[in-house]
């Protein structure tokens, strides 16, 4: 699941393996690496979808609600996670929500209302 991404690259599957597991040792996951989607939490399957989403080693990651359907100790994993991948690993995490507790723990805030930015 983790290195889908790495497959339209034509990455060999041996290293889209050795990726996947690196990954998901980054977001905390090697030991559930063999597990199927729905034996995994809800914020496990949301720090799964991180790790895809990082796979690619991107410069950018857009996070849509990534804490919408998550309670707040699991949401509070995800912002650490997110913060920690800025921190260290200088990936720009752009976060929309809706939720001002999550917006807080950004460093920067762009507000659009009514179709503007302010």
């Amino acid at each position: 699941n983790v290195g889908c991404p790495l497959r339209y690259s034509r990455v060999p599957p041996k290293e889209i393996h050795r990726r996947s597991l690196a990954m998901l040792e980054k977001v905390g996951l090697a030991d559930r690496a063999s597990h199927r989607p729905d034996e995994l939490s809800g914020g496990q399957q949301q720090r799964v979808a991180v790790a895809r989403a990082l796979i690619g080693k991107p410069a950018i990651v857009l996070a849509d609600e990534p804490t919408g359907a998550l309670d707040s100790h699991v949401s509070k994993e995800i912002m650490d996670l997110f913060i920690r991948l800025n921190q260290q690993e200088g990936i720009t995490i752009i976060i929309i929500t809706h939720d001002h507790r999550i917006a807080e723990q950004c460093s920067r805030h762009v507000i659009m209302e009514d179709g503007l930015l302010r």
